[in-house]
């Protein structure tokens, strides 16, 4: 009978099939020698054998002189031959086990034995108040480390993860610089708690609310600093942080002193942004011809202007960073940074300068039962923001036939103002300081028992002033303005965490037990004052009294929330093989009633390591484990005091009455009292209920390595601000659970990973991730729930897109647009077939959620040269380009504004017909985006002569952004303007959205 074939044998013909290890990874490795660079003297032919620890021959095993690119690999049956001289080393490596160096003698023949190397399983994750060995997680959870960050540059750590995680759909807002970002994990489970996920940074929780900035919260993170960044992404992996989960959660591990590696880093960098993607209006010359074509009015001022150059500029950035790390001993640690970095916009007057600072330590005593972590990072933020809309919208309508400059000054336009003059007299400029500090000490009761104390505090102030200065050029534009607003936030956190270890046998087990206390405080001020002096001083250093005809006005509030935790979790590990994982929380919150002031959420998890039975040890799995888990979270970000009654004093209406004697007006009446909030004590949580179902797998000596996950999330207990439905209620709206109302999230997760031999010259991996999902709005009471509403004349308030029964969130419902009639105007679908065209005959278009995201990347090595790809995409959704619908009208081109060649498509068009809601404006919104590119090469210090002070010098060149495949006629496919409607997050939505850039970095590394 026929030997079966062993699992090193599987391996070898698999590879051999694919041809890629030959191919693609070992292209100075052929059989013998393929570089003749060692000296030939005294050589004599080296034969032997290399195996594993059981005596099974290695495949493939790479057999090297050190030093040179001399080399060969081993047959099928583990042989080898090699021509090498007395004293020359050879380096034995193969996949999946250590690499062994032979000194030569005299000898001819040669048995190697190679040890596996089990790390790869071994390498830890971080989970919810600890870490956990890949071996031994039931979760879903992906981890990224900093090599693997996207690359260039980078202000949050949002734009790390974009593309790099299974399940993770990262969409900036805008172009602008730290804009903010929707972070969405496996899908939108809500209608008023947005999409952001829950962060934790070194342990400390953040809170998603509001610092005052228009930009990214996330931005006072400085990504240098940042070692690893983990998605929690099932139930089981969040459950343990309970009613803030929903949404999953981002785990953010900064960097640390390592032992026995003292080190300091300096890296520089500049880099260049230019417009991506300008959008083709027409040029001055076809401007003439195209305004008389269609009727119009041409106004021709003389000029060729293009505006979008004008109003636009080359952001040119700069970042410096000094990081110092190291460890004293095995029982003090360090890691210590600054950086410094000035972001410019593309759009004139947009920059963001950041300012930071981070010391992690870590000290030991005690023999090591002892032990404190202390993190403490500061920053400042300073957000310089131009008047985005207004420029949008003049880069692409402005008349191309007027010169923006007139004599060296800019042109004074008729009835409306020159945006040159506005970037002059308008200023928008925020300033963030903020302090986020914990220590966390820990002590060994008894072997296995470990008590932990984590203290944290998060604080932040921003001021921020958005002016105008006065202009007695144009009507409307001679007063000026200042609108200050001062926004403070505190964040502060206790925590006491238990936690024993556990092993008897084959049984391992960890069992943790926690109470945590967190309160969070905000406080806004907001000055609005107007009427300032015309004496080129901005408004900002003026005095300004408040007058009848320009009253100042002040609005604040106040806002605190407290949250009180006790949390519990198993795991529990047979033999290596069987793993199970049990967690519970108790959530108690200020932001709800009394009667359902708690929350508890469960989750259940099972693993088991099939790789590991005895049945798969002659298998071509280096690994391969199951994984399932069920569990709910929560979900608390929602208005506060929404549960607490609230009245308010008014004079308006029928509010008060006259009792004062001889009162004729509203002014002589006295204030009545009016609610404007019912208090509501039965107010529930949101739940998300999670099933996840995993495999993870690794083949030819965890070259090639994946995982595979499906998952259905549910979200229950829907809340919702809504109208009464009897009309006689002392409030027009109130907060409630919406019945039998569910959100469902369910699809695929993959990824693959293939990883050649790292022992060879040329060293190269390939990977990729993609996901798919299916949303649906299921037993919605309401026809819809507007998401997105159109805005401008004539269209403010009409839908966009929403939450409609049965169908995506985003889901856009409109008329179906089907060409211009004989009378000129818009001709749409009649789709109940009653022979008229009305509101009925809306239905549902496509979504503005992608039903696939994907990407790919690949990683080249050779010498001392290294090239990274990183591509990401999305298809299946739709953008409504309200840009189009607003300024690209027939109509607009007639009055000598500037469109694109869409207000010309239809001939027979007439200027007066309306730019109303329908697929006219819907497009394709899939794309695929060259995310970034790098190339870099790392000098060798020795090679000029500091090889006695520098350990690396790494020059680099990245280009980010640098093309989109897409359909879509907007500056970018991947938009959103960020905006609500009625509290309701708002998608798929383009209106005069900040351009994106297409950036050219810079770079120059330095270890010391």
């Amino acid at each position: 009978m026929m030997k079966l074939l062993s699992k090193k044998h599987w391996s070898a013909l698999i590879l051999l099939g694919l041809g890629c290890q030959f191919t693609l990874s070992a292209p100075s490795f052929a059989e013998g020698n393929l570089s003749k660079i060692s000296s030939y003297e005294n050589q004599a032919e080296i034969r032997g054998t290399v195996t594993d620890e059981s005596g099974e021959e290695l495949i493939g095993a790479s057999v090297s002189i050190k030093g040179t690119v001399t080399g060969t690999i081993t047959d099928i049956d583990g042989s080898f031959s090699i021509n090498a001289n007395p004293g020359d080393v050879l380096v034995f490596s193969y996949i999946g086990y250590i690499s062994k160096e032979v000194t030569l003698g005299n000898e001819t023949s040669l048995n190697v034995e190679l040890t596996a190397d089990i790390t790869q399983l071994e390498d830890v994750v971080v989970v919810a108040y600890g870490v956990q060995k890949k071996s031994d997680v039931t979760g879903a959870i992906s981890s990224t480390k900093s090599e693997d960050f996207n690359k260039g540059v980078v202000v949050n750590p949002g734009q790390l993860l974009q593309g790099k995680v299974a399940g993770v759909n990262v969409t900036n807002t805008s172009g602008e610089p730290g804009a903010a970002q929707d972070v969405i994990i496996r899908g939108i489970g809500s209608l008023r708690s947005g999409t952001t996920p829950l962060y934790v940074v070194d342990g400390f929780v953040l809170d998603n609310t509001t610092t005052g900035l228009a930009s990214n919260p996330l931005n006072f993170i400085n990504p240098q600093d940042i070692e690893s960044i983990d998605v929690l992404k099932d139930a089981s992996a969040a459950a343990i942080y309970g009613a803030r989960a929903a949404n999953g959660v981002i785990v953010i591990t900064t960097k640390r002193g390592k032992e026995g590696k003292t080190e300091m880093n300096l890296s520089v960098s500049t880099a260049w942004s230019n417009m991506a993607n300008k959008i083709d209006v027409f040029s001055a010359d076809e401007f003439r011809r195209q305004v008389p074509a269609i009727g119009g009015t041409l106004y021709d001022a003389g000029g060729n202007t293009d505006w979008q150059d004008a109003l636009t500029q080359t952001g040119r950035s700069n970042n410096i960073n000094f990081s110092m790390s190291g460890a004293a001993s095995e029982r003090f640690s360090y890691y210590a940074s600054a950086g410094v970095e000035d972001l410019e916009g593309i759009l004139l007057n947009s920059e963001l300068k950041r300012y930071s600072g981070r010391v992690n330590m870590t000290q030991k005593a005690l023999n090591g039962r002892f032990n404190v972590d202390y993190n403490l990072t500061a920053s400042r933020t300073e957000n310089f923001r131009p008047d985005n809309g207004g420029i949008i919208v003049n880069m692409l309508q402005l008349n191309p036939t007027i010169p923006a400059y007139t004599n060296g000054s800019p042109t004074q336009l008729v009835d409306m103002l020159n945006p040159v003059v506005n970037n002059e007299i308008y200023s928008d400029v925020a300033i963030n300081n903020r302090m986020l500090a914990n220590i966390s000490p820990s002590y060994e009761i008894i072997k296995g028992l470990t008590y932990k104390l984590n203290l944290g505090v998060d604080f932040s102030t921003t001021n921020r002033d958005v002016q105008r200065k006065p202009y007695n050029l144009l009507e409307g534009y001679e007063l000026g303005y200042l609108n200050s607003t001062i926004t403070r936030n505190s964040n502060q956190l206790v925590e006491n965490i238990l936690t024993y270890k556990f092993e008897s046998g084959k049984s391992e087990a960890t069992f943790l037990v926690g109470q945590s206390y967190q309160k969070t405080f905000v406080q806004q001020q907001a000055f609005n004052l107007s009427g300032f002096a015309n004496n080129d001083v901005d408004p900002i250093y003026q005095d300004q009294t408040s007058t009848q005809e320009q009253p100042t006005t002040v609005n604040s509030y106040a806002i605190e929330n407290e949250l009180q935790s006790f949390f519990g979790r198993v795991n529990y590990g047979y033999d290596g093989k069987y793993l199970a994982t049990a967690t519970l929380r108790a959530d108690g919150s200020s932001k709800f009633g009394e009667n359902n002031k708690y929350g508890v959420f469960p989750s259940f998890a099972l693993g088991w390591n099939i790789s590991r039975e005895g049945f798969m040890q002659e298998s071509f799995f280096d690994n391969l484990k199951l994984r399932a888990s069920w569990g709910q979270t929560g979900n608390q970000e929602i208005p506060s005091k929404i549960t607490q009654l609230s009245f308010t004093e008014s004079k308006g209406g029928n509010d008060t009455y006259p009792l004062t004697p001889g009162a004729t007006t509203l002014d002589g009446y006295p204030y009545g009292t009016i609610f404007t909030r019912l208090a509501n004590p039965d107010i529930q949580w949101e739940v998300s209920t999670q099933t996840n179902i995993g495999l993870d797998f690794s083949f030819f000596d965890f070259r090639l390595s994946g995982t595979v996950d499906y998952f259905n999330k549910t979200s229950e207990n829907i809340l919702l601000e809504v109208v009464p439905a009897d009309p006689i209620q002392p409030t027009a709206t109130y907060w409630t659970n919406v019945p039998d109302m569910q959100i469902q999230n369910q699809g695929f997760e993959f990824g693959l990973e293939y990883n050649n031999d790292p022992q060879r010259p040329f060293q190269f991996n390939l990977g990729g991730n993609a996901t798919i999902i299916d949303n649906k709005v299921v037993n919605s009471p309401f026809a819809v729930l507007t998401t997105g509403a159109a805005s401008g004349a004539g269209q403010t308030g009409a839908t966009i897109n929403g939450y409609i029964n049965g169908e995506p969130i985003g889901a856009f419902y409109m008329k179906d647009f089907i060409g211009i009639g004989e009378d000129g105007l818009n001709a749409f679908r009649d789709v109940n077939g009653d022979g008229q065209v009305l509101e009925n005959d809306r239905l549902v278009v496509g979504s503005a959620l992608p039903k696939m995201l994907y990407a790919f990347h690949t990683n080249l090595k050779y010498k001392g040269f290294d090239l990274g790809i990183n591509f990401n995409g999305a298809s299946g959704n739709k953008i409504f380009n309200h840009t189009t619908m607003s300024l690209f009208q027939k109509g607009m081109l007639a009055s000598s504004f500037n469109t694109t060649d869409f207000a010309t498509e239809y001939p027979n068009e007439d200027i007066t017909n309306a730019n109303e809601v329908s697929t006219r404006y819907l497009e394709d919104g899939s794309f695929l985006r060259l995310n970034n590119a790098t190339l870099a090469y790392s000098l060798r210090p020795e090679a000029i002569g500091l090889g006695d002070v520098v350990r690396n010098i790494r020059l680099s060149l990245t280009g980010q952004n640098l093309f989109v495949i897409t359909n879509y006629s907007g500056f970018d496919p991947e938009v959103n303007t960020g905006s609500s409607t009625g509290g309701v997050q708002t998608f798929g939505i383009d209106r005069f959205t900040y351009p994106k850039a297409r950036t050219i970095l810079l770079g120059l590394n330095v270890a010391f």
